[in-house]
């Protein structure tokens, strides 16, 4: 934590920041309290003075921290990081520090994933207390997925500027200020901070594969990705269930956004287990610091400059059709993972609620799901790692197929018990989003390897604003009819990625520049 605080605008402003942010979460409880006799229903009630007072020292806490956390001399940085790459030799053996650096970025990904994953058991409640239908809740993951799009792009950015493990610092601040979503007496609030919160949680996937690629070994690093990508979205579903059937009989929906206030805190303080990047202090001149923090994870650092050119041991180049189909199947894959992601599992607790199942009992159900899920997730990265980085992906479609068949079978019979097709969609997705990105940053040359990946992970957002915005023009669609119309992309990107997909496994990457 010194290494990163230090050679900062301000330490004293983040920690500062932190405090201010905290303290105005705090003053939204009060109220929150206060409608522990309505079963903590705050719809229409005035925000009174320290509500107003809490969310002013939550975006000045925001923005000192902000500031406390940029490094000084920010051009020199910049340039010095255009020629810098750092990664681990393809033979480097893995050390207790990558294992450390797995488990904590799986609970970073766990509590970042928890946030959107929320949304689906917060609708039921949010439509019986504001009184408002099902298409005017859309609204509500409708502009947190626009947030995530907008995090995406923002962060990024952040990253590059503040170094990866200072922005997932100020994106944790962050989580903390959006907790006050859950004392909102409005829904149009409601709408505004589930932006803000999509707009934290949008880059912490990104940044992390950043960090992960850069210290771990190159034949480690997929199964890695697929392993820390799968265990964080399956456990963010589960962190969100589990706490839905545990709080929310309790202490009514809002209580899954507060949850954001501990677990917010929890990442900060996780943080000090996260280690700098290296080619972060190269970039700021911290040579000695840099070169502790490459000896930990066995990694080097080459100069583009100086770096000697070497031929690929294959010609395997990327071009017309074969580029294109490539493109256009992950791009339909990615989509229909957005499609089921952010429009069936989201609205799924609501059509559980509406068959009649309390919302005690539904959560219960979707935790079982997720925590069918998890082995599964080894069982991908090791098909990935072991097997085939293709064939992987396909096997992960095919079984979320197989989880909308059940599904529709389910609604059909208008009976049975949603465990096994839920844990099948869940097991299905969480293996696609974790093996897509990595697929797709192994199949395309460097020159377009980066808007490739991009536009990818672009399209699972769409996939999930495409979803709630047939919701809110008010086409009311029935799980059956949803499952449906979900089965045709879902089919197509398994024939497309058959048809163009490429095995990856051991391949040089440098071929495909050839």
């Amino acid at each position: 934590m010194t290494s990163t605080l230090s050679d900062r605008q301000a330490v004293w402003a983040f920690a500062l920041g932190c405090l201010a942010v905290t303290l105005g979460v705090l003053a939204h409880l009060p109220m929150f309290a206060m409608a522990r006799a309505m079963h903590y229903h705050l719809a229409g009630m005035p925000m009174d003075n320290l509500m107003l007072g809490g969310m002013i020292l939550i975006l000045l806490g925001t923005g000192i921290a902000a500031y406390g956390l940029l490094p000084r001399e920010l051009a020199a940085q910049r340039a010095a990081a255009a020629d810098i790459v750092v990664a681990a030799p393809e033979d480097a053996p893995l050390s207790a520090a990558h294992w450390v650096l797995m488990a904590v970025l799986v609970i970073a990904l766990i509590i970042d994933v928890m946030k959107p994953a929320s949304l689906g058991f917060t609708v039921p409640g949010m439509i019986s207390e504001y009184g408002v239908p099902k298409k005017t809740v859309s609204l509500v993951p409708f502009f947190a997925l626009a947030g995530t799009v907008t995090g995406s792009v923002l962060w990024g950015w952040i990253a590059d500027i503040y170094g990866r493990k200072a922005s997932i610092l100020l994106s944790a601040v962050m989580f903390v200020g959006t907790s006050i979503c859950g004392a909102m007496p409005s829904l149009a609030w409601n709408i505004a901070m589930c932006f803000m919160m999509g707009a934290a949680a949008g880059g912490m996937l990104p940044v992390t594969y950043a960090l992960l690629a850069e210290m771990m070994p190159s034949r480690h690093r997929g199964w890695s990705l697929v392993l820390v990508g799968g265990l964080g979205a399956v456990g963010g579903y589960f962190a969100a269930s589990g706490l839905s059937a545990l709080l929310q009989p309790i202490f009514g929906w809002r209580i899954l956004w507060l949850a954001n206030l501990p677990t917010g805190l929890t990442l900060v303080l996780l943080g000090a287990l996260i280690p700098e990047s290296a080619k972060f202090l190269l970039a700021r001149g911290r040579v000695e610091e840099a070169e502790a923090v490459m000896r930990r994870f066995g990694a080097r650092a080459t100069y583009v400059s100086a770096a000697v050119p070497t031929e690929p041991r294959t010609s395997q180049a990327l071009s017309g059709l074969a580029l294109y189909g490539k493109l256009a199947a992950l791009s339909i894959c990615a989509l229909s993972w957005g499609l089921i992601n952010f429009g069936l599992l989201l609205w799924l607790p609501a059509d559980l609620v509406a068959k009649g199942y309390p919302v005690s009992v539904s959560s219960r159900l979707l935790a079982e799901s997720a925590l069918i899920a998890f082995p599964t997730v080894f069982v991908a990265a090791l098909l990935y790692s072991r097997w085939s980085t293709k064939w992987a992906l396909c096997a992960m479609i095919a079984l979320t197929f197989a989880g909308l068949l059940l599904v529709l079978r389910l609604e059909q019979a208008g009976s049975g018990s949603p465990v096994l097709p839920v844990a099948l969609l869940i097991v299905g997705t969480n293996g696609i989003i974790a093996i897509v990105l990595p697929y797709t940053a192994e199949s395309f040359p460097l020159r377009v390897r980066g808007r490739a990946t991009g536009w990818i992970a672009a399209c699972t957002k769409a996939g999930g604003l495409m979803a709630q915005g047939l919701t809110i023009s008010g086409a009311a669609l029935s799980m059956v009819t949803s499952s449906l119309i979900v089965m045709v992309p879902t089919v197509l990107s398994l024939v497309l990625v058959a048809w163009f997909g490429r095995e990856t496994r051991g391949l040089d990457l440098r071929a495909l520049d050839a």
